[in-house]
């Protein structure tokens, strides 16, 4: 298959003939090349990734510059939080696919005895990837590696945002992957638009669960099954016998890293009101040393910008309609420019404002106060469930009890987002913060279908079920006690 590309305002665009057409051919042969050739073998898989290690690999330096140029990613924490992170992604696919693939016994029951019984898993297809501009190369290549590794072809669509990054991107696919196994899609919304009206397999989308919406209704149509990593507003919980220093530390690392655009960041903090003044003056020396130069100015060698002006307008709009409705700022950083907003502290928040009701995906940071761990815990019951929940105490009591009674998608106690970094762990959202879950096995498994097979032996007891059916009351007591 061969697709004409141009270049065009940095963006590779399908060339000649109708978009729609033409996307729909790359899935139609994508189909087709899937039947001609059967599901990979694991070495096949395995090739797969290591191919990608290696384009990745040869143009690393070119992914650190384009996430510098589009979100002023520092080297280090384009390498923590993406680059690095996709290696050991990948290695940890390698190194577990024959385990992950083998087929899986299990027990007879009283009612099927003599037979033998496996879970066995196949890739579910031909995939869709729509993936954001946050992380833009992690939360890309992520759900990529899991659909190989589970042995599916897939068609990519990185965020238009982050079009540096989307490039380079399209650049490592399409050096070592034909069309016919990964294709890259580069475009704006019109390109999403058309690939969801396709009849997809599995769909994985992470954004915002105003979007995931939107993608879940397109999936229905065709009956394809999504994942759906979303966001929320992930809440902070402060015990009261906690080191407000460390966790004020903590906090801030949570609330800065990708200048708070990040979907598990620390969205809003619970606190006993006894503490919150103590908890904002370590909260601003932490800032202070991780993000401000001696002279006063912001580190932007520390400090990632704003996607867009339309996002750094957005959190200002948040800023304002807090304060306008009552809230007031207890601090506020210097710094604030065309791509920069500035750490903020907001105190006294209106509930019904906007920063209560939508995720903030910025550095602003909400306090709440409460005076007993029961009403804190209501205060989220009363939410929609958050893809992250973050509870600070030495108690082992109170933890569990607020585990036991909060719903989120993950949890992490005495620290924040570094959850997310273990791949033994199943990473997603409950509700409205997403359905299914990836990263290493989870990953394979959400683009696998886990199918049960039973094989009869020759003393198979079926036949003794079949009709007619006068004269089996004695059959009938037996099976009621069997079964």
């Amino acid at each position: 298959m061969h697709i004409s590309l141009l270049w065009q305002k940095g963006v590779f665009l399908l060339q000649g003939g109708d978009m729609q057409q033409q996307l729909k051919t790359i899935f139609e042969g994508q189909k087709a090349q899937r039947q001609q050739t059967g599901v990979p073998s694991v070495q096949e898989r395995i090739a797969y990734l290591k191919k990608l290690k290696y384009s990745i690999q040869q143009r690393e330096s070119a992914v650190f510059n384009a996430l510098a140029l589009d979100l002023r990613k520092s080297e280090f924490e384009a390498a923590v939080t993406e680059v690095y992170f996709i290696y050991s992604e990948i290695d940890f696919a390698i190194r577990h696919l024959r385990h992950w693939t083998r087929p899986k016994r299990t027990k007879s029951t009283l009612s099927n005895l003599f037979t033998k019984n496996r879970i066995t898993y196949q890739p579910k297809g031909t995939c869709l990837v729509i993936a954001p501009w946050n992380y833009p190369f992690q939360l890309t290549m992520g759900p990529l590696i899991s659909a190989l590794a589970a042995g599916n072809t897939v068609m990519i669509k990185p965020s238009e945002y982050s079009i540096h990054t989307s490039n380079i991107i399209f650049e490592i696919l399409s050096a070592v992957f034909d069309p016919s196994l990964v294709y890259c899609a580069l475009g704006d919304q019109e390109i999403s638009t058309t690939l969801l009206a396709l009849p997809f397999d599995h769909i994985f989308f992470t954004g915002s669960t105003q979007v995931g919406q939107i993608v879940m209704q397109a999936a229905a149509k065709h009956l394809s099954s999504v994942t759906l990593e979303l966001g929320g507003k992930s809440p902070v919980l402060i015990d009261r016998d906690t080191d407000l220093q460390k966790v004020a530390e903590k906090v801030a690392w949570g609330k800065l890293l990708n200048a708070g655009q990040t979907c598990i960041a620390p969205d809003y903090l619970l606190i006993q009101q006894s503490q919150e003044e103590q908890f904002i003056q370590f909260f601003q020396a932490a800032v202070t040393r991780f993000i401000y130069k001696p002279s006063g100015a912001i580190d932007t060698d520390s400090y990632p910008k704003i996607i867009t002006p339309k996002h750094l307008s957005r959190l200002q709009q948040l800023t304002d309609d807090a304060c306008t409705r009552g809230a007031c700022i207890a601090w506020k950083g210097t710094g604030d420019s065309k791509d920069t907003f500035a750490p903020t502290v907001l105190q006294n928040v209106p509930l019904d404002s906007r920063v209560m009701q939508e995720e903030i995906f910025g550095p602003i940071l909400p306090i709440i106060t409460y005076n007993t761990l029961e009403e804190a815990i209501k205060f989220v019951q009363d939410r929609p469930k958050p893809l992250a929940l973050y509870i600070f105490s030495n108690s082992t009591k109170t933890t569990d009890h607020v585990l036991k009674n909060v719903s989120s998608g993950g949890a992490c106690v005495n620290d924040v987002i570094l959850h997310v970094s273990n791949l033994h762990l199943p990473f997603g959202g409950v509700n409205h913060s997403g359905t299914g879950s990836s990263h290493g096995y989870f990953g394979f498994k959400a683009f696998s279908h886990e199918r049960s097979i039973m094989y009869q032996s020759k003393f198979g007891l079926s036949q003794l079920i079949y009709p007619p059916y006068t004269d089996k009351g004695r059959l009938l007591k037996w099976l009621k006690r069997l079964m």
